[in-house]
């Protein structure tokens, strides 16, 4: 057994930055594991309400959107085309970001300190949270952006422990392709540079390297940014939404803090608080000490301004693989004890997250598990198919003569996205709406036709017709009480002005 004193965290003499050899068959072996998992299951349930959005985004190919840069809606279009109406095929690009994660992580903690088992332990720990599945099992803007943030961590940990300080350019090309996926990775460049200008090393500052990175970056990011100035940056009204809770994964900033004990595994905060812990104090890491500073500069950042729990999820791979190395030398010199507590650690992460985070459990049966109130995503899975339905039998309703002129007026960008997937095959007309980017795709044509509304609250559409009349209510056939269970279904007639004038009352980002 060990002894208390076995316990303390290493010296720094036993920290020496020496670099290992990479390890790397072990992380690409649990690499492939992982993505072999995620492309197992990737057909599960359904298209979340954002995937069947970025398919749309993808058929209106943009510098930008109202909430989100050009990247992912070009991987959707990508992907569809070449693999269409694939569900695996459009999440293979977040498998396979996924286990680059988890090879990143690993090479960072090699960097800072870790041998082959160090390296191996801090991408297992990644392997089984909560945050890694629950990202690389949909397409999303935060699948890249998690790949970015390691990436970048890895770089500057590179360049800062003595590398090549040209590699200052690569660090700018990718944070500028980052930032074409999800601009949050404009505040890990804002973390690091706080955290350089408290801790250090302040010379870095002056390398021309560096800055001609930060033009490269800004230079690759500029179509993004200009669309964004001539659209009136609806990005900075998006954030104000979410601020204010318009988002289903945004959560009370009360619970901001404590929701970063469960984004890896509660079991497993020991290990990345003793990362962060030795980042913020470990003498040998004082040349990259300014990854430590990021992670509190960027929760209070983030605390302030309402941004969602997840934003620091970026973070956790450095803190993982400096938490590596204290932890290696604690089961080391701890005995079996602490390696017969790991183990299972790392088993029962692995479990919940699975069952939480990926379509395991059966479909029929998810409305009797808590997993929709801990996974809000898994309920965005669930029901599409049978959504697009309900509002066609609303349209087969209609008299043949009027169905020529008939459109469709969805919500939100979820619903406009299920029926712009779906709504071909069921016969449906155009569906419009005037969330986020499909407000921009909109106004609807003067046809005089019926109007099939979803989502739109019955007191709106009294001040748009003179008719509205219950046609249905959506119900995803398993009784999950997720977004749309129960919305109604309407079809609305006498138009009492024109779209022109009318569509600016359905405007909305959030």
């Amino acid at each position: 057994m060990a002894s208390s004193s076995d316990l303390r965290p290493p010296t720094a003499a036993a920290h020496r930055l020496d670099r290992a050899d990479p390890a790397w068959r072990p992380l690409a072996a649990l690499a492939a594991a992982v993505t072999a998992l995620l492309v197992a299951v990737s057909g599960g349930y359904g298209y979340h309400r954002d995937e069947l959005y970025f398919l749309a985004c993808g058929r209106h190919l943009a510098w930008g959107y109202p909430d989100q840069p050009p990247l992912v809606p070009l991987l959707a279009r990508v992907m569809s085309t070449v693999w269409p109406d694939s569900l695996v095929a459009l999440r293979l690009p977040s498998a396979l970001a996924t286990g680059a994660v988890l090879v990143l992580t690993g090479l960072l903690a090699r960097e800072l300190g870790a041998d082959a088992a160090g390296q191996l332990l801090a991408a297992g720990c990644l392997a089984v949270s909560a945050l890694l599945l629950a990202v690389g099992h949909l397409l999303s803007t935060a699948t890249i952006d998690l790949l970015v943030w390691t990436a970048l961590s890895w770089l500057v940990v590179r360049i800062l422990r003595g590398g090549d300080e040209r590699g200052w350019l690569l660090v700018g090309l990718v944070c500028g392709v980052g930032l074409l996926a999800n601009n949050l990775v404009l505040f890990l460049a804002f973390g690091l540079f706080i955290g350089v200008l408290i801790a250090g090393p302040r010379r870095v500052l002056a390398s021309r390297w560096l800055w001609a990175g930060a033009v490269l970056a800004i230079a690759v990011w500029a179509p993004n940014l200009v669309w964004q100035a001539t659209h009136g940056w609806p990005q900075l009204e998006l954030g104000r939404a979410i601020a204010a809770g318009s988002s289903g994964t945004s959560q009370p900033r009360l619970l901001f803090l404590p929701f970063q004990l469960v984004l890896i595994s509660p079991v497993l905060v020991p290990v990345w608080g003793a990362g962060l812990v030795r980042l913020l104090r470990d003498p040998a890491l004082v040349r990259v000490r300014c990854l430590g500073w990021a992670y509190p500069v960027l929760a209070l950042v983030f605390l302030l301004t309402g941004g969602k729990p997840y934003y620091l999820g970026g973070l956790y791979p450095a803190l993982l693989a400096a938490g590596a190395v204290p932890m290696m030398s604690w089961l080391r010199r701890g005995g079996s004890r602490l390696r017969r507590v790991l183990l299972p650690a790392l088993m029962l992460s692995a479990a919940v997250s699975v069952v939480l985070m990926l379509p395991v459990v059966p479909v029929a049966d998810l409305h009797a598990t808590p997993i929709v109130d801990i996974n809000y995503d898994a309920g965005e899975t669930v029901g599409w198919p049978l959504f697009a339905r309900t509002v066609a039998a609303a349209y087969e309703s209609l008299p043949a003569a009027q169905r020529v002129d008939a459109i469709v007026l969805a919500g939100n960008y979820g619903e406009a996205g299920a029926i712009d997937h779906y709504g071909p095959g069921l016969g449906l007309p155009p569906v419009y709406s005037g969330h986020n980017g499909y407000g921009l795709w909109g106004p609807p044509p003067d046809t005089g036709g019926a109007t099939i509304a979803v989502g739109i609250p019955r007191k709106r559409l009294d001040r748009l017709f003179g008719t509205v009349q219950l046609a249905g209510s959506i119900d995803n056939g398993v009784g999950l009480d997720n977004e749309e269970q129960g919305t109604p279904v309407w079809i609305c007639r006498d138009q009492l002005s024109s779209w022109a004038r009318s569509w600016p009352q359905l405007l909305r980002i959030g």
